[in-house]
């Protein structure tokens, strides 16, 4: 049995990650994101919900999640965008590393706990991504050209970024553009010379088969301009 002070002791102990999602009228598919992180192998989390504006049911969805006992937290905003959202978890988030879960994506059971395993095994690392398993088409709009198609396999995915949380907010977060502010953010700390580690274990499931996701829409308004005389 712990003693008070142990038991005040671990309350104040800050997590290992935040988990930040962000959501935008994605009710249908957000139970399956937040599924896969309660289900996760690794406990020490927290989750920040940002909901950037929604007017579907999210609300309704989330309440459930929220009086569940886990360390989730619930956050409305005027919509703002993907990169404003993101930014807004990063300035409210508590733990050592800052990762991501996108709405209507998932995370394998063990990602998490194999994400600390290397960042524990490689206490340097200040930033580490990859390790994506796509279901869906393998391509998606480059962010140079909206015309243009580039494979994911050449892409940045934001979902598999763990940075160090100072890092993330010396860096701003994240810049508000219509496509590529991971592949920016990216670059931004790569070139700023923070110690970055890529790994292959595909345990952050990107769902691509998704009509309605960011790069998808930005493609068919792209077709649909193309296609006025």
């Amino acid at each position: 049995m712990m003693t008070v002070n142990e038991q005040i002791n671990q309350e104040f102990v800050l997590p290992f990650f935040s988990v930040i999602v962000t959501t935008y009228n994605r009710c249908i598919l957000l139970k399956r994101a937040l599924d896969s992180l309660i289900a996760q192998t690794e406990t020490n989390w927290e989750a920040i919900i940002i909901d950037d504006g929604s007017t579907d049911n999210t609300a309704d969805l989330i309440k459930p999640y929220l009086e569940s006992g886990n360390k989730i937290n619930y956050i409305y905003q005027e919509n703002a965008g993907y990169a404003m959202s993101k930014n807004t978890g990063i300035f409210l988030s508590n733990g050592k590393f800052i990762t991501f879960l996108d709405s209507d994506d998932e995370y394998a059971p063990t990602h998490l706990e194999g994400r600390k395993l290397i960042l524990m095994n490689n206490p340097g690392i200040e930033f580490l991504h990859g390790g994506i398993n796509i279901i869906g088409s393998q391509y998606v709009t480059d962010r140079f050209d909206y015309g243009k198609m580039v494979p994911l396999s050449e892409c940045e995915i934001g979902g598999t970024f763990f940075i160090k949380k100072e890092v993330a907010i010396s860096f701003n977060g994240f810049k508000k553009m219509p496509l590529g502010s991971d592949g920016d953010f990216f670059d931004r700390i790569n070139n700023a010379g923070v110690i970055v580690m890529k790994t292959s274990i595909p345990t952050y499931i990107y769902h691509h088969e998704n009509v309605d996701s960011i790069t998808n829409t930005l493609r068919f308004k792209h077709e649909e301009v193309q296609e006025i005389p």
